[in-house]
């Protein structure tokens, strides 16, 4: 691989599982603090407002700072290193988590404050994600560790985190109140920022460059941006998949954000269902994602990708829709995360060998706000339209709309180019009607 690190086997050239273990650490103790915010943060201002709307306005605060920041950190990361970035954002971020229980015990903490602070943990969380993100490879290089069940480990890691945030939340919330399990997500980020600080080798996360730049000035960070620009605009099939994602994830965003806290609401079900179908929901994707990291390397990349969407999509939203008893509800929820835990393993190997390693951080981050485009108006068009015309009409919309999208946008060409070189048709083309840069030839959190 022409992008690969030096010494990436580590210094003695022997293998080490230690960095992508650290890696790893770090991403499920920052997840399962944002996983216990996702329930108390909106259950406190529900509660504390009774407004779907000023729910959705706060879902839209923090989001729309995540994706924006997120987007524009790339060149960064790649300058000074995603092993700074990471605990200085989650650092920042713990801080700001902190104010918001601490300012509402001193009775501070009003509305435009609480959107603030909101805003601040959001533009914070975005480059320390991204961060992660970019180790995964260098870490999995470090531990010759094969790129899929890098990506397949990593998504473990992910649901198994939002598995335990989201039963802690929904018992913390339950049991002690919202604020303080906001408390306890501070707490996470802390954490998560040390262990990326002081436990990942030496040498490790450290900023990448292209060889062609030895001896010259470093570019300015604004043709940085637009290297990572030019590259995303010319390979389609990294297109598709953030245009699409976006779709979904904006959908995923309303039914997590406002759908949920409001039907568990409506329906008397209280906090703690919101806790218990989101750690069915995430006990089913780690089973996923195991089976994945397994054996994703070995299966057809289309189908596994298209029919993790169909079942981890509508049936959530059709199913809440119906007076249907829990069973039933939690049945479905975990079919969900069974067929969610299939997804990040195929995008995250299909985006790390597309994308030339020094490039990684700028593309990522682009492709990624890309698809997170929709996230921050997801909670706000959930509010508006639940105080217009009610829970049940907008979850059937919302089904009906992720059935067609994931459907219909599987029909474009770009898609062959998903699988493996073996696993195409002789006579299809290896990379269709893309324009981006020669890749490496080996190798959803769009």
């Amino acid at each position: 691989m022409t992008d690969g690190f030096p010494g990436a086997a580590g210094p003695s050239g022997t293998r080490s599982l230690r960095p992508l273990g650290g890696v790893l650490t770090a991403v499920a103790v920052s997840q399962t603090g944002t996983r216990i915010s996702v329930v108390a943060l909106p259950w406190f201002v529900l509660v504390t407002t009774g407004s779907a709307t000023r729910t959705g306005l706060v879902a839209f605060c923090e989001m729309t700072p995540y994706v924006v920041v997120k987007a524009l950190t790339g060149p960064l990361v790649d300058r000074i290193g995603p092993r700074t970035v990471s605990w200085t954002a989650d650092l920042a971020s713990a801080a700001a988590a902190a104010a918001v229980p601490l300012l509402h015990a001193l009775d501070l903490l009003s509305f435009p404050l609480l959107l603030a602070l909101v805003a601040l943990i959001g533009a914070a969380r975005g480059p320390g994600d991204l961060a992660k993100e970019v180790m995964v490879p260098e870490a999995a290089e470090r531990g010759r560790v094969p790129l899929e069940r890098a990506t397949g480990l990593s998504g473990v890691t992910e649901r198994l985190a939002s598995t335990v945030g989201l039963a802690a939340g929904g018992a913390l919330v339950a049991l002690l109140g919202p604020l303080t399990a906001l408390t306890a997500n501070a707490g996470c980020f802390a954490l998560g920022s040390v262990i990326i600080g002081l436990s990942l080798p030496r040498g490790m996360g450290r900023a990448t460059a292209s060889p062609s730049q030895a001896g010259a000035p470093e570019p300015s960070y604004w043709r940085r941006f637009a290297a990572g620009f030019t590259f995303l605009r010319g390979d389609l099939l990294l297109l598709t998949i953030a245009f699409m994602v976006a779709v979904t994830n904006l959908l995923d965003a309303a039914f997590n954000s406002v759908l949920v806290p409001v039907w568990a609401d409506e329906s008397g079900n209280g906090p703690g269902a919101i806790g218990l179908l989101g750690s069915v929901q995430g006990i089913a994707a780690v089973a996923g994602s195991l089976i994945a990291a397994a054996y994703a390397h070995r299966l057809r990349r289309r189908l596994v990708f298209f029919t993790g969407f169909l079942l981890a999509g509508a049936p959530r939203f059709l199913i809440l829709a119906h007076d249907a008893p829990m069973g039933a509800v939690l049945a479905v929820f975990a079919l969900s995360g069974f067929g969610a835990g299939f997804l990040n393993p195929v995008l995250g190997a299909v985006l790390f060998e597309r994308i030339p390693r020094r490039m990684l951080g700028r593309v990522k981050a682009l492709t990624t706000s890309l698809a997170w485009a929709g996230m921050p108006l997801g909670g706000l068009i959930a509010g508006a339209a639940v105080a217009s015309v009610g829970l049940v009409p907008v979850l059937l919309g919302g089904g009906v709309v992720y059935f067609l999208t994931t459907n219909l946008a599987g029909l474009r060409p770009e898609w062959r180019q998903m699988d493996r070189a073996g696993e195409r048709g002789a006579g299809e083309p290896r990379s269709g009607k893309s324009r981006s840069p020669a890749r490496p030839p080996t190798r959803r959190d769009c």
